[in-house]
C-alpha cells in the first residue's frame, strides 16, 4: 500500500495536483499488519468508517452502516415534507409521486451495489410501510394488510425493487469493456486466507 500511495501521489504531481494528507485515510478491512502509510513525510489516519460518493464503507465490508445511515437520511427527508403528508388539498397518487422521487430515492440510494441480507431488506421493508401507513393516515388501532397497502400505493416489495435495479445496473456494467474496473470488479477474487467461522454471503451471492 506503501508503493501505490508513493505511485499515485508522484502521478498526480507529474500533472500539477496534490494528494490532499488531511482527506486521505486508511480504512483496513481485518488487516493481518498495522504498516503505517506514509504520505509527505506525515503518517495517514486510521479510521474505522468513511464516507465515500455518500456511501458508508466500514472496515466490516458489510451493508449495515450505509443501510442505517441511508434510514436516517430518508426520516430526515420525510419529516422535512411533512406538511404535504398532511395536506388535505393534495390527493393521495400526488402524495405517493412526491414519496417515490423525494424519499425512496434518498433511502435507496446505490441500493443494486449493497451485500443485502434478509435482515437489510426487512428493515427497509417496515420504514418505507410505516411511511405509507402515515401517508394514508392510518393509525392504530386502523390497520391494513401489506398487500392493499401496496396496492392503494402502487407499489412493489423492496426485495423485487432492489432486484428490478440491481439487473439494471449489471446490465450496464456487462456492456462495458473487458479493461474496465467496473467491469473486472463482477469477478474479482481477493486473495488472502479469512477468518475462522461460516463465510459471509458475497455480493453475487446475494
Amino acid at each position: 500500500m506503501q508503493e501505490k500511495t508513493t505511485s499515485v501521489a508522484a502521478a498526480l504531481a507529474a500533472v500539477g495536483l496534490n494528494m490532499h494528507k488531511g482527506k486521505s485515510k486508511i480504512l483496513r478491512y481485518k488487516p493481518a499488519c498495522n504498516i503505517r502509510i506514509i504520505l509527505d513525510g506525515e503518517d495517514l489516519k486510521d479510521v474505522k468508517i468513511v464516507a465515500y460518493l455518500g456511501s458508508i464503507v466500514d472496515e466490516q465490508g458489510g451493508s449495515d452502516a450505509d443501510v442505517k445511515a441511508r434510514i436516517s437520511k430518508a426520516r430526515a427527508a420525510y419529516l422535512q415534507l411533512r406538511n404535504i403528508w398532511n395536506s388535505k388539498q393534495l390527493s393521495t397518487n400526488t402524495k405517493v409521486r412526491i414519496f417515490n422521487t423525494n424519499l425512496k430515492t434518498v433511502l435507496l440510494y446505490e441500493v443494486e451495489t449493497w451485500r443485502t441480507t434478509k435482515t437489510i431488506i426487512q428493515k427497509i421493508q417496515v420504514f418505507i410501510d410505516s411511511r405509507l401507513r402515515k401517508l394514508l393516515q392510518i393509525c392504530w388501532p386502523d390497520t391494513i394488510s401489506k398487500n392493499l397497502l401496496w396496492e392503494r400505493t402502487n407499489q412493489i416489495p423492496t426485495k423485487e425493487e432492489i432486484w428490478k435495479k440491481r439487473w439494471k445496473w449489471i446490465g450496464h456494467i456487462l456492456r462495458k469493456a473487458l479493461n474496465r474496473v467496473t467491469r473486472q470488479d463482477l469477478t474479482w477474487n481477493p486473495q488472502g486466507q479469512r477468518k475462522r467461522g461460516r463465510p459471509k454471503n458475497t455480493w453475487r451471492q446475494t
